[in-house]
């Protein structure tokens, strides 16, 4: 089952090195949910926040993880695959 670690622990260490943790010395809880100080977090960190909201949110979908992986398959040639000439001989 797929997992969203390595997201979390990237935003986790983006949020550390941003200005607002690092040199500000704001927690990291107050750097997220004050307005204010969210403006110091790096361009880079609210990516990777919404990039970790949409991996959670993918493991919770159920219509997601039954469609499976999208475009899965897309492109693939069937002959490419074809070996039925083998067995004609």
């Amino acid at each position: 089952m797929p997992s969203c670690d390595g997201i979390r622990e990237e935003y986790i260490q983006c949020l550390l090195r941003s200005e607002c943790v690092f040199v500000r010395r704001h927690s990291v809880e107050e750097c997220i949910k004050n307005k204010d100080l969210a403006s110091m977090v790096p361009e880079h960190c609210q990516m990777l926040r919404k990039s970790l909201f949409e991996c959670k949110r993918g493991l919770l979908d159920m219509r997601r993880r039954m469609r499976g992986v999208p475009n899965a398959g897309i492109g693939a040639s069937s002959d490419k695959f074809d070996d039925s000439d083998k067995w004609d001989k």
